[in-house]
C-alpha cells in the first residue's frame, strides 16, 4: 500500500504542528485499527469497529488519521470475512463516514477536506470499485444498502475515476441496474447513484439504456404517482434528462420503443383541485426540461440533430403535447409561474422553424365557455400578467411564431381592424369576443386613460414581431388610422405617429430625481418597433417624416445625457434609418436635411459614438439566440422553483443589464440586424455629406449686365465668373470629402473599430485607388506577357542548341567510325604484304593519306558552319540574357542549368572514348 504511506506522509506534513488533542486521536484511531486487525475476541473487534465508525462520522482528524492507516484494514475485512455480515456492515459503514464530510462552523476556506481526500485515495484503486460492485450480491440488506451509499459518495467526490473504473469492470452497470428492481429504500439509493453517474458518461449512458433503463424508469414513476409523487419522480425524470440530454441516439431508442406515451403522463394534471405543492412543481419542470431537451435534438456535433429534431417536434404535437403545454402555460392559471413560464418555452421552441407544428398552434381554441384562438389567450397573457417573466415567456412564443412564418404573420396582421374609440375602451372581460388584431391594437392605445405605458410597450413588442421582415405586413400597419380621444382635437392620425408620441410620453416621465418613474425597458421595445418597422420601407421613413417634430425628438433623445446607452443608440438608428431609406425629394425630408440636422444638433462624431457606445455594452456583446437554462438537480430544483416568480419592485433595482426584457429584445437577431445597418448608416452619411445639396439654385449679383457693357465684354466676364465658381466648388468638395472621412474614421472609435466601419472612409477615395489599381494591372499584365515571351524563346533556344550538340556528337561517332574502318583495312593490308611479297601491292599509305584528307576536309567544312550557327546562337543568347536581367531574373542560373542539360551527353561521350 505505497499509496497508503504517502497519504500518511502528507497528512503528517500538513498536521504535524497540531496540538495534542490530535494526536490523542490519532493514537485512538490507532489503537481501535489494531484492535481489530489482531484482537482475538469476535465481540471486542465488533466493539472496537462501532467506536472506530463514531469516531470518524464526529471528526476531521479522526477522519484523516483513518485515511493514513485505516483502508488496508477495512478493505481486507470486505475481501476476507464476507461471513461476518455484522464486521463488514461495520467497515462499509466506518467507509461511508470517512468519505462524508463534516460541517464545522465557518471554517478557513483553505481547510483540507479529509473526505475529499479519503475518497481520491479510495478510488484510486480500480480493485476497490470491482470489490465494492460484488458486495451487491450479497443477501444482507444493509451490506447492499451501506455498499450504494459508499459507491455514491465516492461518486460526488471524485466522478470521472470512478465512472472509469466502473466501465472497466464486467456486469459492473449491469448489478446496478439490478438494484433498481430491489426493495424500495435500495431501489432508491440506487436510482440516485445512477443519476450521478450518468453524469456527462455518454458510454455509460448507452449502457444503461441498454440495460433497459427506459422502461424502469417510467415503471418506478407510474408507481410512485406520476407528477404528484414525491423526490423519488424526481430523481427519475433527472436520470431520464442525463440518458437523453446531448445523446441523439437515445432519444431515438426511447421514440422508437416506449415512445412518447408514458412521458406524456407525467404532464397530464390529475384531480379536480390542481394543487401544486412544490414538490409537484419541481416534478413539472423536470419534466419540461425533459420536453426541451427532446424538442431540441441531439448534440450540435450530431450529424442527424436535425432530422432527430424534426422527428421529435412532430411526434410529440402528434401525442397532443400542444394540449398538455396549453393546460399548464395559458389556461392553468392557478399553477406556479415557474411552471408556466417553462410551459410557454416549450411551445415557442416547438413551434420554431416548423410549418405544421405552427399551423397546428394557430388553430388551437381554448375555454369550456366561449372558445378562443389560443393565440389571443397568450396575447391576453402578454398584456395582463404581473410577472415580468410570464411576459418574457409568453412574447417568445410570438416570436417564435412570427420568425419566417410570412402566412402566419400576415394572417395576424389581416386582423388589425381599429375599434371605434367608444368600443376600445369597453370592459376588459368583453375581449373574449375581440379578434387579435383588435386586441392588440387596444392594448397599445390603453395607456392614454391612466397613462401607464407597460402595456402599450407589450403590444408593441408582439407587433413588432408581425411586422418583422415582412414588407406586406408594414404596408398593412402602415395604412392603419386612429381616431383622435375625442372628436374635436382633429382628424384621425396614423398608428405611427401615436407611437412615437407614446415614446415621446415615456421619455418625459421623469420624477424629482431625474430618473425614470416607469419600467427601463417601456423606451427600447418602443423604438425596436420603430427600428424594425422603418427597416428596409421607405414608405414608413416617408410617414415617419410627415410629422417634423419627430426628428427633433430624436436629436434631443440622442444628445440626452441622461438616458441609457440603448436609447440613444436606438434613435440613432431609428435616425440613420431616415438617411438610408430615404426617398423623398421634398426639401425638409430628404437625406441631405436629415444629414444637416444630425450635423447641427448632434454632431456627425458624437452620432457616431452612440453606437460604439452601444455596440461594446453587455448586452451587445452577449447576445445570444437561446439562452440556455440550468440543469434541473435536485441541488439547484428549489432556486428554479423560485426565481421565475420574482418580485417586480427586486427587477427596478437591478441594473439594466440584467433586466430579463431587456435581454429578450436585444437577442442576437435584432442585434445582427442594428450592427448592419450601423455599417449602411455610415456609409451613407459620409457619401450624403460629401456631395453638395441637389438642386440648389444661386444667382448672384455679379451674373446681371451691366449698364453700357458690352455683350462681348459681359460673357467674358461671365465665362471668368464660372471659372472661378468651379474651382471653388472643386476645392470645397474636396475638403467636404476629407471632412466626412475624418469624421467616419473618428466615430469608429480606436478601442472598438471593426473592419466595416472604414467602408464610409474607403468610398471617398475609391475612385483614385480604382484608377491606380487599373494602371498597375495593366502594367502587370504587359511585364508578364513580355516574360513569358522571352522564356518560350529562351526555352527554344535551349532545344535548338541540345540538338546541335546531338548532331556534334553524331558527326563525332561518324568520324571514329571512319578511323576504325581505315585501321582494319592497314591491318588486313599488312597481313596480305606478309603472305605476298612477290604480289604488287597497291600504295595503301596514299590511299589512306587521299582518304584522310578528304574526310578531314569534309568534318572541316561542317565545323566551320556549325561554329557560325553558335556564333549567331551566341549573339541572341547574349541580347536574351540583357533583357531577362532587366526583368530581374537570375540569368546565370539559367545559363548554368542550361549548361547542366547539355554537358550530360558530353559525359557519356568521354566514357565512350
Amino acid at each position: 500500500m505505497d499509496l497508503v504511506s504517502g497519504y500518511k506522509g502528507v497528512v503528517g506534513l500538513v498536521f504535524g504542528n497540531e496540538k495534542s488533542g490530535s494526536s490523542n486521536e490519532d493514537s485512538y484511531v490507532e489503537r481501535l485499527l489494531d484492535c481489530i486487525s489482531n484482537g482475538k475476541l469476535s465481540e471486542d473487534r465488533r466493539t472496537a469497529m462501532f467506536e472506530l465508525q463514531s469516531v470518524v462520522a464526529e471528526s476531521s482528524n479522526a477522519q484523516l488519521a483513518f485515511g493514513a492507516m485505516g483502508f488496508p484494514v477495512m478493505m481486507g475485512i470486505l475481501k476476507e470475512e464476507r461471513d461476518d455480515v455484522e464486521m463488514v456492515r461495520g467497515a462499509l459503514e466506518t467507509l461511508v463516514s470517512a468519505l462524508t464530510p463534516i460541517d464545522h462552523a465557518k471554517g478557513p476556506k483553505n481547510e483540507i477536506q479529509p473526505a475529499l481526500m479519503n475518497a481520491d485515495l479510495l478510488s484510486r484503486e480500480a480493485d476497490n470499485i470491482s470489490l465494492l460492485l460484488s458486495l451487491l450480491s450479497e443477501e444482507d440488506f444493509y451490506v447492499r444498502y451501506y455498499t450504494l451509499q459508499l459507491l455514491t459518495a465516492l461518486l460526488t467526490n471524485s466522478p470521472n475515476r470512478l465512472q472509469e473504473a466502473i466501465l472497466t469492470i464486467p456486469r459492473g452497470i449491469t448489478r446496478l441496474m439490478d438494484m433498481l428492481m430491489d426493495r424500495e429504500v435500495i431501489r432508491n439509493e440506487a436510482l440516485l447513484l445512477l443519476t450521478y453517474l450518468t453524469r456527462e458518461a455518454e458510454e455509460i449512458q448507452k449502457i444503461v439504456v441498454f440495460e433497459g433503463a427506459f422502461e424502469k424508469i417510467f415503471s418506478i414513476i407510474k408507481e410512485e404517482g406520476g407528477s404528484d409523487g414525491g423526490v423519488v419522480v424526481q430523481d427519475c425524470i433527472e436520470l431520464l434528462n442525463n440518458l437523453i440530454r446531448k445523446n441523439g441516439s437515445n432519444q431515438v431508442l426511447l421514440r422508437e420503443t416506449i415512445g412518447f406515451d408514458p412521458f406524456m403522463s407525467i404532464l397530464k394534471l390529475r384531480g379536480s383541485t390542481y394543487s401544486f405543492t412544490q414538490q409537484k412543481t419541481i416534478n413539472l419542470l423536470s419534466a419540461l426540461e425533459t420536453l426541451n431537451l427532446l424538442i431540441m435534438g441531439g448534440s450540435e456535433a450530431d450529424h442527424g440533430k436535425d432530422a432527430n429534431m424534426l422527428t421529435n417536434r412532430t411526434t410529440l404535437v402528434q401525442k397532443k403535447v400542444l394540449d398538455h403545454l396549453l393546460m399548464l402555460g395559458v389556461e392553468s392559471q392557478w399553477a406556479p409561474v415557474a411552471v408556466r413560464c417553462a410551459a410557454l418555452r416549450c411551445i415557442g421552441n416547438l413551434i420554431a422553424g416548423h410549418p405544421k407544428n405552427l399551423d397546428a398552434l394557430a388553430s388551437k381554441f381554448l375555454g369550456e365557455g366561449p372558445q378562443e384562438p389560443a393565440l389571443n389567450s397568450i396575447l391576453r397573457i402578454i398584456l395582463r400578467t404581473s410577472s415580468m417573466q410570464e411576459f418574457v415567456a409568453a412574447d417568445y412564443v410570438f416570436k417564435s411564431f412570427c420568425e419566417k412564418n410570412a402566412d402566419g404573420q400576415t394572417m395576424l396582421a389581416s386582423t388589425l381592424i381599429p375599434q371605434p374609440h367608444s368600443m376600445a375602451h369597453a370592459p376588459v372581460e368583453e375581449d373574449v369576443h375581440m379578434s387579435f388584431g383588435s386586441m392588440l391594437l387596444q392594448g397599445l392605445t390603453l395607456s392614454e386613460n391612466d397613462g401607464d405605458l407597460e402595456t402599450c410597450c407589450r403590444a408593441a413588442s408582439v407587433l413588432s414581431h408581425v411586422m418583422k421582415d415582412n414588407i406586406q405586413c408594414k404596408e398593412r400597419v402602415l395604412r392603419i388610422e386612429l381616431e383622435a380621444p375625442t372628436p374635436s382635437l382633429g382628424a384621425p392620425e396614423p398608428l405611427m405617429h401615436r407611437v412615437v408620441k407614446y415614446l415621446a410620453l415615456a421619455s418625459s416621465m421623469k420624477n424629482k430625481d431625474g430618473k425614470s418613474s416607469g419600467n427601463s425597458y417601456v423606451e427600447p421595445i418602443i423604438l425596436k418597433l420603430l427600428v424594425t418597422w422603418l427597416s428596409d420601407f421607405p414608405s414608413a421613413v416617408n410617414c415617419f417624416l410627415d410629422s417634423r417634430p419627430h426628428i427633433t425628438y430624436l436629436l434631443e433623445l440622442v444628445s440626452n445625457s441622461s438616458t441609457t446607452v440603448y436609447i440613444k443608440g436606438l434613435a440613432a438608428v431609428l435616425l440613420g434609418e431616415c438617411v438610408i431609406y430615404n426617398k423623398s425629394v421634398e426639401s425638409g425630408k430628404d437625406a441631405f436635411t436629415i444629414v444637416d440636422s444630425i450635423s447641427q444638433k448632434v454632431g456627425l462624431t458624437s452620432y457616431f459614438l452612440k453606437f460604439d457606445e452601444m455596440q461594446k455594452s453587455f448586452l451587445f456583446t452577449s447576445a445570444r439566440s437561446t439562452q440556455p437554462r440550468k440543469q434541473l438537480t435536485r441541488s439547484a430544483s428549489a432556486s428554479m422553483v423560485e426565481i421565475e416568480d420574482v418580485d417586480e419592485n427586486n427587477l427596478l433595482d437591478q441594473k439594466n443589464e440584467d433586466h430579463p426584457v431587456l435581454s429578450s429584445i436585444f437577442d442576437a437577431p435584432f442585434v445582427n440586424l442594428v450592427r448592419s445597418l450601423e455599417v449602411n448608416i455610415r456609409e451613407k452619411i459620409v457619401e450624403v455629406y460629401s456631395h453638395p445639396k441637389s438642386k440648389v439654385a444661386v444667382v448672384p449679383a455679379e451674373l446681371e449686365q451691366k449698364s453700357g457693357e458690352s455683350d462681348r465684354e459681359y460673357i467674358k466676364r461671365l465665362k471668368a465668373f464660372v471659372e472661378k465658381q468651379c474651382s471653388e466648388i472643386q476645392d470645397l468638395l474636396g475638403r467636404n470629402a476629407t471632412l466626412a472621412e475624418d469624421v467616419a474614421t473618428t466615430g469608429g472609435g480606436s478601442s472598438y473599430a471593426r473592419p466595416e466601419q472604414g467602408a464610409g472612409s474607403d468610398r471617398v477615395q475609391v475612385e483614385t485607388l480604382r484608377r491606380d489599381l487599373q494602371e498597375a494591372s495593366k502594367r502587370l499584365e504587359l511585364v508578364k506577357a513580355e516574360k513569358a515571351k522571352i522564356e518560350s524563346e529562351a526555352s527554344m533556344y535551349r532545344s535548338l542548341a541540345g540538338k546541335m550538340e546531338s548532331d556534334l556528337k553524331s558527326l563525332s561517332d561518324a568520324y571514329n567510325s571512319l578511323e576504325q574502318a581505315n585501321f582494319h583495312l592497314e591491318k588486313e593490308v599488312r597481313g596480305q604484304q606478309g603472305v605476298g611479297g612477290s604480289l604488287s601491292v597497291p600504295d595503301v599509305e596514299g590511299i589512306r593519306a587521299e582518304a584522310r584528307e578528304e574526310a578531314q576536309k569534309e568534318s572541316e567544312a561542317e565545323l566551320n558552319d556549325l561554329l557560325v550557327c553558335l556564333g549567331q546562337e551566341q549573339t541572341k543568347v547574349e541580347k536574351l540574357s540583357a533583357r531577362l536581367l532587366e526583368l530581374g531574373e537570375d540569368v546565370d542560373k539559367l545559363l548554368e542549368d542550361i549548361g547542366d542539360d547539355m554537358g550530360l551527353p558530353a559525359d557519356g561521350e568521354e566514357e565512350e572514348d
